[in-house]
């Protein structure tokens, strides 16, 4: 549509879980044309994982799932059938971009490398999002989103300056490290699809996961490479690096400057151990950290997390509260900013949807569809699309390859 930022773009998206659904959600929630391929039957594998509506499993009702394929068109296709690859490839000619995250083996003995799918279309965008890309010595391993964080090198810098010398790495929560490999991926398909539009060239990216996930660390990488310092999750001098705890939740605060500093001792009442001249300059601050970060977190737990949170603001101190699922729901400013939106989905009916974090004047985003029932468009893209008739799609449908 005219009125949508990408809505000249028409993207296939053949992914499964997070990162790939991610990268097209993003592509499809600013007005592209995506169409979601799935196995027959199964589907994405993001159906089957929780959490679900009501805590019962349903293919339809995951949350994860609902999540990632709002603004999508769905279509179930075998592409391990000779007749499934050439509909997929009759889709590929009619495409900008094409999405996928599979093996690059299972993709060669498929015949459906970029090097193949060029020469029906030499203006597509292709994105392949590998755990170790396509390339390297680790190409062809398995990786679940675990195993990509820490090889990504976070793992070893977490928890931060944890008491407990013996405890073991961690990831942050959730699915932060294959949403960030989404994002990346998005990013990068932009820049490709306007290139596409101003040259006409299609391009091919490959996306490794791990090597998206060192970015997280790029400042620690920094300093082993220039300066041979090795920082890890037990010695890591750095002040306030983790939420602090107040009476009814936690906050984290960032003091950078040394006008930050004085106006966070101003904030806590100017104490007497503030005074000390070490704590003049930046980088004895996080030197001495040790000895700083505990009395601010004893500050801390006097206030109320909502309360600190404003004065902080007050100070022009960057501080955040950590909220909760519930804080986020309830939060006045996204509200006001109207970030939630109501979609109704035929099978998990109306839920809250969180949109996006940014607003566009002229071509805002919209939460328009729910994700699509498993082959939901089977019809309209294979009759519509493709040409055809009702009773060639039920013969697909019988010998298993839709």
């Amino acid at each position: 549509m005219p009125d949508k930022a990408l809505g000249h773009l028409k993207v296939l998206e053949l992914c499964n879980l997070v990162s790939g659904p991610y990268c097209t959600k993003l592509l499809a929630d600013l007005g592209a044309e995506v169409i979601k391929i799935e196995p027959p039957s199964v589907g994405d594998k993001a159906r089957h994982r929780g959490p679900f509506l009501n805590d019962i499993p349903h293919p339809e009702r995951s949350g994860l799932f609902l999540y990632l394929n709002t603004n999508k068109s769905g279509i179930t296709l075998d592409i391990k059938t000779s007749k499934g690859r050439g509909i997929l490839k009759q889709l590929i000619k009619q495409a900008d971009i094409f999405v996928e995250d599979n093996p690059l083996k299972i993709m060669k003995e498929l015949g459906l490398t970029y090097q193949e799918l060029k020469k029906i279309n030499p203006r597509l965008v292709m994105v392949s999002i590998t755990p170790f890309g396509q390339t390297g010595p680790y190409r062809d391993y398995k990786a679940h989103e675990m195993n990509l964080y820490h090889a990504g090198g976070e793992g070893y810098l977490l928890p931060i300056q944890s008491p407990d010398l013996t405890r073991e790495p961690v990831k942050a929560g959730g699915l932060v490290g294959d949403c960030i490999c989404g994002l990346s991926s998005a990013i990068a398909t932009l820049a490709a699809a306007y290139n596409m539009k101003e040259t006409g060239a299609g391009q091919y990216i490959d996306v490794s996961k791990q090597d998206v996930l060192m970015t997280m660390v790029q400042l620690d990488i920094a300093m082993y490479v220039n300066n041979g310092i090795i920082r890890d999750r037990l010695r890591r001098p750095i002040l306030m690096p983790i939420p602090t705890e107040c009476q009814d939740g936690y906050v984290m605060i960032s003091v950078l400057t040394d006008r930050e500093w004085r106006d966070l001792i101003k904030l806590m009442g100017n104490p007497q151990w503030a005074q000390d001249a070490r704590f003049d300059k930046w980088l004895n601050r996080h030197l001495y950290a040790d000895e700083i970060n505990p009395r601010i977190r004893e500050w801390a737990k006097t206030q109320k997390k909502e309360e600190l949170f404003h004065k902080l603001q007050a100070s022009a101190l960057a501080g955040v509260p950590v909220n909760t699922s519930e804080d986020l729901v309830k939060s006045p400013q996204l509200e006001a900013r109207g970030f939630f939106a109501e979609v109704k989905h035929s099978s998990a009916g109306k839920l809250k949807y969180p949109t996006v974090p940014y607003k566009f004047s002229g071509t805002p985003c919209r939460m328009e569809r729910a994700a699509p029932l498993l082959g939901q468009d089977n019809e309209l893209i294979y009759c519509g699309s493709l040409g055809y008739t009702k009773e060639e799609l039920i013969a697909l449908k019988e010998s298993g390859v839709i």
